[in-house]
């Protein structure tokens, strides 16, 4: 059992580190191929933080373990409601300013997605419809934040010492990507193989195992890039990554899970408490963002709170 837990610690700790290897070696990409400053920005940030989710939870899906990749979605966008923002606002200096009318409107939308997942198992099940109801929610999104602003279609400009850059550049480059993808799928194994031991040893559903362990461990590069984000003051930085990263997780990951296998839910008790628990995350989330148009520290710590009695109340509840 001890090295189970050291080998999903340090799985987790290395889907941390190629997140962030993957964000560079894209943003590069992106610089040389031209690409436009808010596809590189969108885009890129919710694939690299949301990467470790898609690896883990299209391996559980194609291992028949689809209940595991639901409650990693379920529990980590309760820990990126909840714990991650929570953290992010306590390590800035005056708290995270939500006037943007950008930042408020997709704040509804992320609390909205947060719950479709919910809503559509109510029946069960997770079909391959539900699958492609996800997947044009996320386009929806995608589509209507880029008719928003015409300022997006600014074009990276190449910083210096990139200016000699070659062919042979971008081959390496590409090459350095597969490779960082290829590591990602490794360690997206010994996390769900992880999972799995962990399920057995504690006698208690794999679905919650998900909810608790996996879905905490995968929100690490959220927490980093949050807390990093906070200490330089970037409040934008932290909102655009948490609420893409709920919205890319339970839209794009839970749709091509639903779709390549499609799942039924008979027992709902493991999911019973973390449902509950994201209903009222999302209220809070949206009271925070809405009062007086910035999240303060003592909003944080009802955040933080929530999260914590979450963890209590799932870990001592019976199942």
């Amino acid at each position: 059992m001890f090295i189970q837990i050291s080998v999903f610690i340090i799985s987790c700790i290395v889907l941390s580190w190629l997140s962030k290897s993957l964000i560079k070696t894209l943003v590069q990409i992106a610089r040389y191929l031209n690409l436009k400053e808010f596809v590189v920005g969108f885009f890129i940030m919710a694939f690299a933080t949301s990467a470790p989710n898609l690896f883990v939870d299209i391996n559980a899906a194609m291992q028949g373990l689809p209940q595991m990749a639901f409650g990693d979605i379920v529990g980590g966008n309760l820990v990126d409601l909840t714990l991650v923002m929570s953290l992010a606002v306590l390590f800035s200096k005056r708290g995270i300013s939500t006037k943007s009318n950008m930042v408020q409107s997709s704040a509804i939308f992320t609390g909205l997605i947060a719950i479709l997942p919910l809503l559509l198992i109510l029946d069960g099940s997770l079909d391959r419809i539900d699958g492609a109801v996800l997947l044009l929610a996320f386009f929806g999104y995608a589509i209507w934040i880029f008719s928003k602003n015409d300022n997006f279609q600014k074009i990276y400009k190449h910083t210096k010492g990139e200016e000699g850059i070659t062919t042979f550049w971008l081959v390496k480059n590409v090459a350095k990507l597969i490779l960082l993808l290829s590591l990602l799928l490794a360690s997206s194994f010994a996390i769900v193989d992880s999972a799995q031991v962990f399920a057995k040893a504690l006698g208690v559903p794999i679905a919650l195992v998900g909810i608790l362990i996996v879905g905490l461990g995968n929100c690490f590069p959220e927490a980093y890039f949050s807390i990093i984000s906070a200490r330089k003051g970037e409040g934008w930085m932290i909102l655009g990554d948490l609420m893409g990263s709920v919205i890319v997780c339970a839209t794009l990951v839970l749709g091509i899970v639903a779709l390549i296998s499609p799942f039924t839910i008979t027992d709902f008790s493991p999911f019973l408490v973390a449902r509950i628990f994201v209903l009222v995350a999302v209220v809070f989330y949206l009271f925070a963002i809405k009062s007086d148009k910035k999240i303060t520290k003592k909003e944080a710590l009802l955040l933080l709170f929530t999260y914590i009695a979450f963890l209590i109340t799932e870990v001592f509840l019976p199942h």
